[in-house]
């Protein structure tokens, strides 16, 4: 009755060499105590053969102690070592270390087993990171969700929103176009919901229309709703929710220019509003392999944070410009440094002086020789000036040019003052939606989230397992998400709802 059943180490050597006739070791076995690991973690401790995977993958990989060995010889045990839940973003790896049914994944548990499975190779897109995974599903739903091995990206290791995330695939799920009539939102047929906004949007100006793309948005979509917004003149386009002053300057000023990999080859690192541990768990344990491996000198510049491996904090935001003419001790760690590499995240990019904070950084990366000759870090080459996004859609909106107009503010003040009539909101939900005003709202997402319920017309999408779509992750790297299962009801792919609707709007996009 074991969980693991059809895909266990142990199982899978004891079929291969089978049980032998006369077994030396037929005293009675030991019987250990479950213990408590947390929501996510389902233990099953009297199968543990002591191995310590899972202990060296939290002190070394994930940077949590948490885990270790109480006891000696047969008394020994693997524990917590107070009785408290597994307190890492990467737990649930923990799971697929396990070599035999000792910890297995508690919200999967006995749910399917591993051959009734459909396995679609796909990207995550809980960050911006874009890890490769694999998607487990069976019938309709997706079950499960596990690291596939890319050594550029994210090596075998995916954070526990990627895994687990996939739960919310099945709930509140927009399934049919709604039309609000008398102030309530009513199912509606395509050509309906299609009717509506379609007056609205021939009614209305184009300075006074606006575009936001949301955070799980795929480049096809993007690029079709630029296409279908733009063919009406000349209209407000917005892809930065989170107000990130980003996207006017070369491409370089929005990347992750050192790439994923190469975190492992810098000697100093200074973090500017950022936090990997929340924002990127896997680039987190990236950074905390490089401080294993060698010198790291980091420190960093906003709100103190524990990131599992020793950080200088050297305060609030105006330790910049001490940095940048040279006064501050950390200007010297920068510049004696080989590869120094400075990352600027979006909680400085985000605050009303987000813009000057990034020509600061840029000026320290270029003072301090972060930005040396072209190529990779395996070619000899070093650009140290880094980007950290935490949406998955924000680089590919940004390389398509989805920025036009007014800003995010500017387009909730306007809707605020009546400036702005017609908002088309592409799966956006990470804003204050009540600021929208008495505008005219249409929303194209998965689930029933903040921008339907304000919404005037909702047309149902597909998520990011229903649909094949490009995904551009923070270093720039094009990857492809694959269907593993079929949009619900009459959900359709979102580049083809906004296809369709161009067509009824008198401005067919020219894609089939």
């Amino acid at each position: 009755i074991c969980d693991q059943g059809g895909e266990c180490d142990l199982q899978d050597q004891a079929m291969g060499y089978g049980r032998a006739a006369f077994n030396r070791f037929s005293e009675n076995k030991r019987a250990v105590e479950d213990k408590y690991m947390g929501p996510l973690i389902k233990t099953i401790m009297t199968r543990c053969i002591q191995c310590t995977r899972c202990v060296r993958f939290a002190t070394e990989v994930a940077g949590v102690p948490d885990l270790g060995a109480t006891g000696r010889g047969e008394d020994m045990e693997i524990t917590t070592y107070l009785e408290k839940a597994f307190s890492s973003e990467l737990s649930g790896n923990v799971v697929d270390l396990c070599p035999v049914g000792a910890l297995t994944s508690k919200p999967y548990a006995f749910n399917a087993r591993p051959w009734e499975l459909r396995k679609t190779e796909s990207v995550d897109v809980m960050d911006a990171q874009g890890c490769n995974i694999r998607v487990d599903a069976r019938g309709p739903q997706v079950l499960r969700v596990l690291p596939r091995l890319n050594d550029d990206v994210n090596e075998e290791w995916i954070s526990d929103k990627t895994r687990h995330a996939c739960d919310g695939l099945n709930r509140q799920r927009l399934d049919k176009p709604y039309v609000r009539e008398n102030g309530k939102l009513a199912p509606a047929t395509w050509a309906e919901a299609f009717a509506a906004i379609a007056a609205r949007m021939s009614a209305t100006k184009p300075e006074k229309m606006a575009a936001i793309v949301g955070d799980l948005a795929a480049a096809e979509e993007i690029k079709a709703l630029k296409d279908l917004m733009t063919s009406f003149g000349d209209v407000n386009l917005e892809c930065r929710q989170d107000g990130a002053k980003i996207g006017t300057g070369p491409r370089q000023s929005w990347l992750f220019n050192t790439t994923i990999a190469g975190v492992e080859s810098a000697d100093a690192i200074l973090l500017i509003g950022a936090n990997p541990r929340w924002e990127a768990p896997v680039l987190n344990a990236r950074i905390r392999k490089a401080w294993t491996n060698g010198p790291v000198k980091i420190a960093n510049i906003g709100t103190p944070v524990d990131l599992t491996y020793p950080v200088e904090q050297l305060g609030g935001a105006d330790v910049l410009s001490a940095i940048a003419d040279g006064s501050h001790a950390f200007a010297k760690v920068l510049k004696d440094a080989q590869r120094p590499m400075i990352i600027v995240g979006s909680g400085a990019l985000a605050r009303a002086d987000g813009a000057a904070i990034l020509h600061i950084a840029a000026k320290i990366a270029g003072d301090s020789g972060a930005i040396g000759p072209a190529g990779t870090p395996a070619e000899g080459g070093w650009i140290g000036f880094n980007v950290l996004h935490t949406a998955a859609s924000r680089v590919g909106a940004l390389d398509l040019g989805f920025v036009n107009g007014r800003d995010m503010a500017g387009i909730l003040d306007g809707a605020g003052k009546g400036e702005i009539d017609f908002v088309w909101l592409l799966g956006a939900d990470e804003f204050d939606v009540n600021k929208l005003g008495s505008a005219f709202v249409v929303y194209q997402g998965t689930h029933g989230d903040a921008g339907a319920h304000r919404a005037d017309v909702i047309l149902p999408g597909a998520a990011y397992t229903e649909k094949e779509g490009l995904y551009v992750n923070f270093e720039g790297r094009v990857q492809r998400t694959r269907r593993a299962v079929f949009p619900p009801g009459d959900a359709k792919e979102d580049w083809a709802i906004i296809r369709a609707f161009s067509q009824v709007a008198g401005k067919t996009l020219p894609y089939d």
